[in-house]
């Protein structure tokens, strides 16, 4: 992160003894003069960051007062040069009034020193301009992370998966937070120590990269496999995947809707199982599939556990019509009733 600039001695002040100090002295209550000219100079450093953050960067009074906490400059010299900087690179006014209301701090800063390295180095691994403007557009906090400590080792752990420097800036620049946190480092590492594979990784990395920039990784991963999955397998990060993603009061409420339609909770895990991304359909799907299949048709719910994928087809365009023709054909004595009332509209 950027470090504040602040007035301080340049030299610490020598120790001072006073002679006959009595044993308990009398509290001063007034500040000393250092301490009052100190206070006067972050007064007036607050006060100019306060006026020039409204007069050049559209912020209001308040924002402004709560944003000089975090900068102070007692001159235009400073923010005057990273504003153009982020000008001449592409940034649009409201783009950089965003950043620096969203990272103050880039005001006190080295543009050439602190930014344009990272500008280089994404530009290096194919990203146009525009991507960089909007991936710090986006996510401002990268200008607070250091190159070489989390942006290229995180950079590079992500190229390792997806094997392309296209693939993984179009990787990052779809997720704003990507250099935020370390996270994608300790998560990573957490799914590789659990045996998960590089092209499973890969997988997750392209289908949600968010996942890997979640907290609580450890706990997902131990739910899961207590779920009877194989890490080794594709099945264990699209379950992870859907663990994730889907709330738990969200997640439970989908398995109540099963239940409601006489499935058990023994019967809803083996399903989930067998096919992990049924449950990525909305509650209301689950309900309108159910009511066609056992009001309308009349036909067994424990029927579509056989086949979960249908749960992602559409209703109204293969399932409604192809469950027709099959009642039109079993009511016409056309199809055999032991055969399969899924293969027709989950096949073919």
């Amino acid at each position: 992160m950027f470090p504040p600039s602040a007035s301080t001695p340049s030299s610490p002040l020598p120790e001072v003894t006073h002679k006959n100090t009595p044993s308990n002295p009398e509290p001063n209550h007034f500040p000393s003069i250092l301490s009052l000219k100190y206070s006067s100079a972050t007064s007036e450093q607050r006060s100019f960051a306060v006026s020039y953050l409204v007069n050049n960067c559209g912020f209001s009074p308040e924002t402004a007062l709560k944003a000089s906490k975090f900068t102070q400059f007692e001159t235009a010299k400073k923010p005057d040069s990273v504003i153009a900087f982020f000008r001449n690179n592409g940034f649009t006014s409201s783009q950089i009034n965003s950043i620096v209301r969203r990272a103050p701090n880039v005001l006190t800063c080295d543009p050439h020193k602190r930014v344009f390295p990272k500008f280089e180095f994404f530009l290096s691994k194919g990203a146009s301009s525009s991507d960089v403007v909007e991936l710090v557009s986006r996510s401002p906090r990268i200008l607070y992370s250091s190159l070489e400590n989390n942006i290229i080792p995180s950079y590079e752990l992500v190229r390792r998966f997806l094997q392309s420097d296209k693939k993984t800036m179009d990787c990052i620049i779809s997720c704003g937070h990507f250099f935020d946190t370390d996270r994608v480092v300790r998560n990573v590492r957490l799914l590789t120590d659990d045996g998960v594979t590089d092209s499973n990784i890969s997988y997750l990395l392209r289908r949600r990269l968010s996942i890997i920039l979640c907290s609580g990784m450890k706990g997902a991963l131990d739910e899961v496999k207590e779920m009877g999955f194989d890490p080794s397998k594709l099945k264990f990060v699209i379950a992870l995947l859907a663990k994730r993603i889907i709330p738990k009061s969200r997640w439970e409420a989908k398995v109540d809707a099963f239940k409601s339609w006489g499935w058990s909770e023994e019967l809803f895990l083996r399903v989930f199982k067998k096919q992990p991304l049924f449950m990525l359909v909305s509650q209301e799907k689950i309900n309108r599939i159910m009511r066609f299949w056992v009001n309308r048709l009349g036909w067994d719910p424990l029927a579509l556990t056989g086949r979960p994928e249908m749960f992602g087809f559409s209703l109204e365009k293969r399932i409604i019509p192809r469950a027709l023709v099959v009642q039109y054909l079993l009511a016409k004595g056309l199809r055999k009733k032991s055969a399969s009332l899924l293969t027709p509209i989950c096949c073919f």
